[in-house]
């Protein structure tokens, strides 16, 4: 398997992937529909969007794109979606895809990745709950689902807002 940015050849294959990965019985998916989106919106961070490619074929894509932390406007990073292929599920692409973009927004010395999902599954990558760092989800609703991890820099504290696709869900 192999990690690499995102090419314009795979967005049909990463859209696929995500309605496989995401299909609920009888429903919409809306996964595939945000990635095109969030690929059209100034929070698009190419270096930002990675898939999984086994034996050239696309099995996982994660993507980070541009938030802010209101009422400052602090520049910090959601992550999401994350949709792995349903055959390989549970075989690590996923912690793999995670691990690489945590890699690589560190590195571009970004200072904070927020997220809404499963706290057990996140904690591994080091994200706590979003409040312990001072961080606000844009619905308080989502509570211990809504988690963030610090990158770099000092501490920032704020209400999260995502790019704008995420808003329009």
């Amino acid at each position: 398997m192999i990690v690499r940015r995102e090419r314009p050849q795979d967005h049909a294959a990463v859209r696929a992937l995500h309605e496989a990965a995401f299909r609920p019985p009888g429903g919409d998916v809306v996964e595939g529909r945000l990635v095109d989106e969030l690929r059209e919106d100034a929070g698009f961070l190419p270096y930002l969007s990675l898939v999984a490619a086994d034996g050239g074929t696309i099995v996982g894509h994660v993507i980070a794109t541009r938030g802010w932390l209101e009422p400052l406007g602090h520049p910090v990073l959601g992550l999401g979606p994350l949709g792995v292929h349903p055959a390989k599920q549970r075989a690590g692409v996923g912690t793999v895809l995670v691990h690489a973009l945590l890699a690589v927004a560190e590195a571009a010395d970004e200072r904070l990745v927020a997220l809404l999902g499963s706290p057990e599954y996140y904690a591994r990558f080091g994200f706590v709950p979003a409040t312990d760092l001072g961080i606000t989800a844009p619905d308080p609703a989502w509570g211990r689902h809504f988690q963030a991890r610090h990158l770099n820099g000092p501490a920032v504290q704020g209400t999260f807002r995502y790019a704008e696709p995420f808003r329009r869900l």
